[in-house]
This record gives C-alpha cells, sequence and structure tokens, in this order.
C-alpha cells in the first residue's frame, strides 16, 4: 500500500492525511503537519459523526492510540520536522485556514491547500 500511496502523492498537487503519512510514506514532504486535539475533543468529535456514546468511543481511542504509540512500523509519532498543530477548539474552516497559511509560508499554493482538505 505505501508504494501505491507514494506512487499517487509523487504525480504532484496532493494532500495526504494518515497516521504515518510524514513519517514512513512521505518523508520527504515539504510540509507536514500533525494534528493534535485533546482526547476528550477527539471523542466527541468521533462520537458525533458515528451516533457513538463519547465515553466508548474515548475508551476506544485511547486503546487504538497505545497500540499504534508501541507498534514497530508506522507508530504513531510526528515526524521530526512536522508543525504540530493543536485543533482543540477550532473548527474545520480554521484548521484549513492554518494549514493554508502554513503552505503559503513555505511556497506551496494555498488554494491547492484548501481544496485538497476540503470535504
Amino acid at each position: 500500500m505505501v508504494k501505491g500511496q507514494r506512487r499517487l502523492v509523487a504525480t504532484g498537487g496532493w494532500v495526504a492525511e494518515g497516521r504515518d503519512i510524514g513519517t514512513v510514506v512521505c518523508p520527504d514532504s515539504p510540509l507536514k503537519v500533525y494534528l493534535t486535539a485533546s482526547e476528550r475533543e477527539r471523542a466527541e468529535r468521533r462520537a458525533a459523526e458515528t451516533g457513538g456514546d463519547v465515553e466508548d468511543v474515548l475508551e476506544a481511542q485511547n486503546d487504538r492510540d497505545a497500540r499504534d504509540r508501541d507498534r514497530e512500523h508506522g507508530a504513531l509519532r510526528a515526524a521530526a520536522d512536522a508543525v504540530e498543530l493543536d485543533t482543540t477548539g477550532l473548527g474545520i474552516e480554521e484548521v484549513v485556514e492554518r494549514i493554508a497559511a502554513l503552505a503559503g509560508e513555505r511556497g506551496i499554493a494555498a488554494d491547492s491547500v484548501r481544496a485538497g482538505v476540503r470535504r
């Protein structure tokens, strides 16, 4: 799967997301953003998406995070050169604008980032 992801991203103009994109799939990317949020906020967002109970989602999320942090390959961690962006209390538009600003600072087309990040 990693080879396929790398081939796709190499064609240019992509915004990619995933737990190991910046460390395994695209370690040479000109901009890596490591999105974080409080455990509670992440659980509330996921529960809103799925209709699940926040406490159940929080427990499952913490279990998954622990497994992902401790796995041998593609462990959950920020790339050394990633910009950490805490999204606690931010809406998607605010997050997109902050990422677009980071892209602009690095000479990456901010409009492309906005288009690639929107759902």
